[in-house]
């Protein structure tokens, strides 16, 4: 075998070994992020269990609807950070509204964003469902300064016991810190809960009327 064709055989063997090098090193960098992935969730998964677990904990045995509320609210907020928190339940054919204030409240001058919800538009969301961004609240009717609302994020997460709506609770900040879909899946995960002591405690208040 002559020196030009040992070179060029060589020059192939090394070619596919940079060929399978670089091959493996992509299977290994995808393999790598994909770990990276899983970790960041089981992360997540891990907070979420973790503030599920402490907000029924904090609630457990609670008998009185405005004691619960409270405390829920006070969770969420503390979840969420700067923000308001404000609960709208069903009652025959209009809703109560029940909301604490933040220390830092967010500038909607002349009113809150809870003053713009409708009985209508309260009917609209139970029947819906689901969770609600602001985009989905203005298409559905709801109504406020357009130059005041640019200034927010917010977001209806809904209440329900057995296929039956009780409400939702309204989450709202600053746009400059928009709400995460995390944020509204880690409130999401405890409401099952949460509107079964909510009916509970409507339940003995209706009781002892």
């Amino acid at each position: 075998m002559n020196k030009e064709l040992r070179h060029k055989r060589v020059r192939l063997l090394v070619s596919k070994a940079n060929k399978k090098r670089k091959k493996q090193a992509r299977q290994i960098d995808i393999l790598c992020n994909d770990i990276i992935a899983a970790q960041r969730n089981f992360i997540k998964s891990l907070g979420t269990i973790s503030f599920t677990a402490g907000f029924y904990e904090s609630i457990v045995g609670t008998t009185d609807l405005r004691d619960l509320i409270f405390t829920a609210i006070k969770l969420i907020k503390d979840r969420i950070g700067d923000g308001n928190v404000a609960f709208f339940l069903r009652h025959h054919e209009s809703f109560n509204l029940h909301m604490f204030e933040t220390d830092n409240p967010i500038d909607l001058e002349p009113q809150h964003l809870e003053n713009c919800f409708t009985p209508l538009l309260v009917d609209s969301i139970c029947k819906l469902n689901k969770i609600c961004t602001l985009n989905h609240l203005l298409e559905m009717g709801l109504q406020g300064n357009p130059a005041c609302l640019n200034k927010i994020s917010a977001a209806t997460i809904p209440l329900g016991q057995s296929g039956s709506s009780l409400g939702f609770i309204l989450i709202y900040r600053s746009s400059e810190n928009k709400l995460t879909a995390a944020e509204l899946n880690n409130i999401s995960s405890v409401t099952s809960g949460l509107s079964r002591a909510i009916q509970f405690c409507q339940t003995l208040l209706n009781s002892s009327l």
